[in-house]
């Protein structure tokens, strides 16, 4: 699977293809070559979901009451 396959995903997709992964690591009894292209799409689909919930936090409303007891929204910023 590309980067560009992995990209199509979504994150429930993604997470979900990398705990399958995890779950076949450590049961063990792969092949060394197997084992590491496991780890390496591993590696890139969880740079894909920590990049999915860096966009998701970057799009995560607070609500702040004002002083005359309204409501509002506001983006959160990047940390």
């Amino acid at each position: 699977m590309s980067n560009k396959d992995i990209e199509k995903l979504s994150f429930e997709e993604a997470l979900k293809e990398l705990e399958d992964i995890v779950r076949k690591l450590e049961a063990g009894g792969l092949s060394l070559d197997i084992s590491i292209e496991n780890y390496k799409k591993g590696t890139e689909l969880k740079t894909y979901c920590e990049k999915k919930l860096a966009e998701a936090k970057l799009n995560v409303e607070k609500i702040i009451s004002t002083s005359e007891g309204d409501i509002k929204t506001e983006k959160m910023e990047a940390t």
